[in-house]
């Protein structure tokens, strides 16, 4: 009976979080509003739990609005609007999910998730500026001492900011331990830490009652400045977001999941960013020289795989070779690549896609770029060109934040002039294209 009413309360053994096998990531999070976490966002039964959480510290509140308007406690007031920042948590979600469901366009091609970012602006600087009216609020009865009527309502209306934070913790720490969301759970300790901050309001009365009338704007003023706190950590967190930033454990999990994966020599470079609750990612890999098409394809099939299983909030992957700046001959010598004239496009027309193959200058040095004419999702591609001395095989990769080229890590050894096949796959699907390249007859040596 006893663990029952300590697992009821939050205190029992976090056992729900134990044994995922994936769970890397740092367990703190900070009390923002305006930004939720998207190990919540990203479940219906965590998207549950923060809309009735809203209701009920609505209802709260609302009630104690009401005794602040008659009893004209600023200690209160400062609480009643600590519990509306709560509350209002949850709006940037909603807003976010609805807009969510329209279709990228050729505007917004990634859709509308930045408006939750836009919405946690305003419920910050709302949030800020009713800080700053409770805040003068306090001061002037510092300055300007004036009774309080309804001491006991006042103690009342303390106490349910107390029952109903202690409610909502003890709901988000359940459902947290049912979707496995360490987030939802530290939430919920955050709401019980500020239903001690409403038990404030309860001393400040007791102290009027006993003769001490600036106990009220004391207690006001101290609940206000840990309003500012709170707003200074939030406007940090969505600024971060708008910003594309991320936090550092996100880039950490990313490298930690390369190793899970056998073929990547190294990872040269990570990208990551938000978009709504939504994670984007663009990771560069180097593979050994020796690898073939299928050994890279299985190789960023499988980083793709460590990703997804490592950061729950991933909506999308890309991973790509690095270009080096240079190329390895056949003898293993290190060269610096030159720049020739490159042979006439193929064009590409197949049931997969169609585009165009070509061999263009990078700043890399030359490379094979085919352009394809819409996104296919899963596609993979590669050259294969036959040589005197066996066949050149060219992975061509995506390129990163753009799903409508891949190119690959080293140019096409010299001649370019040769029969090749172009390789594309999708999903349960393959095609073999074959094609000539042939330099331009103003061109030949």
């Amino acid at each position: 009976m006893t663990d029952k009413v300590r697992n009821w309360f939050g205190f029992g053994p976090m056992t729900a979080l134990a044994g995922q096998g994936h769970d890397h990531r740092d367990g703190g999070h900070g009390h923002t509003h305006g930004v939720i976490d998207p190990t919540i966002a990203t479940t219906t039964r965590g998207i549950w739990a923060i809309k009735w959480s809203f209701i009920v510290l609505a209802i709260t509140a609302a009630l104690q609005l009401v005794i602040v308007y008659f009893s004209g406690s600023v200690a209160l007031l400062a609480d009643t609007i600590h519990n509306v920042g709560d509350a209002v948590t949850a709006i940037p979600l909603w807003i976010a999910f609805m807009l969510a469901r329209r279709k990228p366009s050729k505007t917004f091609t990634y859709g509308l998730g930045r408006v939750e970012d836009l919405a946690g602006i305003l419920i910050v600087l709302i949030i800020l500026f009713s800080a700053i009216v409770a805040g003068y609020e306090a001061i002037d009865r510092l300055v300007n001492p004036r009774p309080i009527a309804f001491l006991g309502w006042v103690a009342v209306a303390g106490i349910i900011g107390f029952i109903g934070n202690e409610a909502v913790a003890v709901f988000r720490i359940r459902v947290g331990r049912e979707i496995n969301s360490a987030a939802l759970i530290a939430d919920g300790y955050h709401a019980r830490t500020d239903g001690f901050t409403s038990l404030a309001v309860v001393l400040g009365a007791i102290g009027v009652w006993l003769g001490f009338p600036l106990a009220d704007p004391i207690i006001g003023l101290l609940i206000t400045l840990a309003i500012f706190v709170i707003v200074w950590q939030s406007s940090k967190a969505v600024l971060t977001r708008m910003l594309d930033g991320v936090e550092h454990g996100i880039v950490d999990e990313i490298y930690h999941a390369s190793e899970h994966v056998s073929g990547v020599e190294a990872v040269s470079g990570v990208k990551a960013r938000w978009i709504g609750h939504r994670l984007h990612a663009d990771v560069a890999i180097r593979v050994p020289e020796t690898a073939t098409v299928a050994d890279v394809l299985k190789v960023t099939d499988a980083l793709k795989q460590e990703l997804f299983a490592h950061l729950p909030a991933l909506a999308e992957a890309t991973v790509r070779l690095d270009n080096p700046a240079t190329s390895v001959g056949p003898s293993g010598e290190v060269s610096h690549i030159q720049h020739h004239h490159a042979p006439a496009p193929f064009k590409v027309t197949s049931d997969l896609v169609d585009g165009s193959l070509e061999i263009v200058d990078t700043p890399n040095g030359e490379r094979m770029r085919l352009t394809v004419d819409r996104h296919v999702d899963g596609l993979a591609a590669a050259v294969v060109i036959e040589r005197p001395g066996g066949p050149e095989t060219l992975p061509l990769i995506s390129v990163a934040g753009d799903h409508h080229r891949y190119e690959s890590a080293v140019a096409p050894a010299e001649p370019h002039e040769f029969q090749a096949r172009l390789i594309l796959s999708a999903i349960d699907r393959q095609r073999e294209l074959p094609f000539t390249m042939v330099e331009p007859e103003d061109h030949h040596h």
